[in-house]
């Protein structure tokens, strides 16, 4: 399963299967078009010869007389290309013969036994999302957490809550090291002791238990002050601050109880931060509406402020509401996602470069086959535990009585909702078959599935045509990066 698609001067193919990125000339482009609709059974000669088609397409399954497949390509090609000769194309799909031989292109889908292998996976957590605060200081239109109450009361974690979530996951790492611990909400700085407390203790024990946290904090900024930047940047691995880009579009949305915008308040709070976190991780992240589907320049406005890590992600809310996007918006999306890229290209290694989280993928290397195929641990190495000690899949399922898991003190009692998750892949998706990004987006949020179609087995659509577009700009952007460097 192939994708083609043409962007700038680059004519790139993408093997779904293996992952491979190809770019190739014109003639090679509409070869390789061709050869993938005679694979598929559904080429169109000028003859309309479709018995030599189908045969062919046995062919292909076994021994190709590369000779014959040239000939019924190059009938299809030769108006576009008058100067090919039946050589080029016998050169050609010979090369693709060999790419095919060595898994790189109309490779065998070799993953989905792993994929069936990962439903008898034990829960062996790696990170805990712990819900310090469900209480926050703004009234967010588009807030999926209730103004931080999920759908319950209001209320803060105890430090011995946090301190058994904390053996929680030292208990239940088995075989891992490496652990993480996000501070959430809500707002987390509305608990800021306990979370100062919950990073000691954690630290207290690290040696004895064999173990390195990793811990994040994600703010709405209005209670920064010098404590929490010396502490956040001295024990934070990385620290999420949220704000929507320009001042109007960010004070229409991120609003404070009494309904005043936080810009002003935030801005220079995160300035300060960042200036003295160094080199250490951090994100401005930022949601973009169908209020400003123009999110370019709310990304370009928070690079001008001097943030350099960045992150823009698309509402998800119920249909109807006034912010809701849906697909009549995806060109003017598009639009925006190639002007994004196209400002950062020019930005290349000057000092007014930034990073855009969609948009650093790692071509190279990048995740784990396991990552690949199921995301990010969602009910499986990773939990949401709230104030009371309840265990969510993840942050976005809290509340919802239907994913309540168990609790610290019973552990997990509902194994069936823990299945789910295990069972819940690139392969559990019927959309996610046939898609050339099925192994860059693991198969979407689940989270956001549910919150749109009810199952976490039907992906979000309108999200799948986003994540698609950012893959297709990320790979022409690395490209022109390499052009960049080498000219240098």
């Amino acid at each position: 399963m192939i994708h083609r698609y043409k962007k700038k001067d680059y004519n790139v193919i993408i093997d779904g299967n293996s992952g491979s990125i190809h770019i190739v000339d014109d003639l090679a482009y509409d070869i390789i078009g061709h050869y993938d609709k005679i694979l598929n059974g559904d080429a169109c000669t000028r003859d309309n010869d479709k018995g030599r088609s189908s045969m062919l397409e046995h062919r292909l399954q076994s021994e190709i007389n590369v000779e014959k497949l040239s000939e019924i390509i190059f009938e299809n090609i030769r108006d576009k290309h008058e100067n090919a000769s039946i050589n080029d194309v016998v050169e050609t799909v010979e090369d693709v013969q060999e790419l095919r031989r060595s898994g790189k292109l109309f490779s065998d889908d070799e993953f989905k036994t792993i994929a069936e292998n990962m439903k008898s996976r034990l829960l062996v957590l790696k990170a805990i999302c712990l819900h310090v605060a469900h209480d926050c200081n703004m009234n967010c239109q588009y807030c999926f957490a209730g103004e931080g109450e999920y759908c319950g009361t209001r209320g803060l974690m105890s430090f011995e809550t946090a301190k058994n979530a904390i053996d929680f996951l030292v208990e239940n790492s088995t075989g891992r090291r490496n652990l993480e611990v996000d501070f959430f909400g809500g707002e987390p700085l509305l608990n800021w002791e306990v979370c100062k407390k919950t990073v000691e203790y954690a630290r207290s024990i690290e040696d004895k238990k064999d173990k390195n946290f990793r811990f994040t904090l994600t703010t709405n900024g209005l209670l920064i002050d010098d404590d929490v930047i010396e502490f956040a940047n001295r024990e934070m691995s990385n620290v999420v601050l949220s704000l929507d880009g320009r001042k109007e579009i960010n004070d229409r949305m991120r609003k404070m109880k009494n309904g005043l915008g936080t810009y002003d308040i935030v801005v220079d709070k995160f300035k300060k931060l960042v200036d003295k976190r160094g080199n250490k991780d951090y994100y401005i992240r930022g949601t973009y509406t169908k209020n400003n589907l123009d999110f370019t320049q709310d990304i370009l406005h928070m690079a001008e402020l001097g943030f350099r890590e960045l992150s823009m992600e698309p509402v998800v809310a119920e249909d109807g509401e006034s912010y809701a996007i849906d697909r009549g918006d995806l060109d003017i999306i598009f639009e925006n996602y190639d002007e994004l890229s196209e400002e950062m290209v020019k930005r290349y290694g000057s000092d007014q470069e930034f990073y855009f989280y969609h948009y650093t993928v790692d071509f190279t290397g990048g995740p784990c086959i396991a990552k690949r195929l199921s995301g990010c641990g969602v009910g499986t190495e990773y939990l949401a535990i709230t104030p009371d000690g309840e265990l969510f899949p993840c942050h976005q399922f809290v509340g919802d009585k239907e994913f309540l898991l168990g609790t610290l003190e019973t552990g997990i009692v509902k194994k069936d909702v823990i299945d789910k998750f295990k069972n819940c892949n690139v392969y559990s998706h019927d959309e996610c078959q046939d898609c050339f990004a099925k192994l860059y987006c693991s198969g979407g949020c689940s989270a956001n599935a549910y919150h749109k179609n009810g199952d976490i087995e039907k992906v979000y659509q309108l999200s799948c045509e986003i994540h698609k577009k950012r893959i297709e700009n990320a790979i022409v952007m690395e490209l022109e990066k390499q052009k960049n460097d080498n000219s240098v």
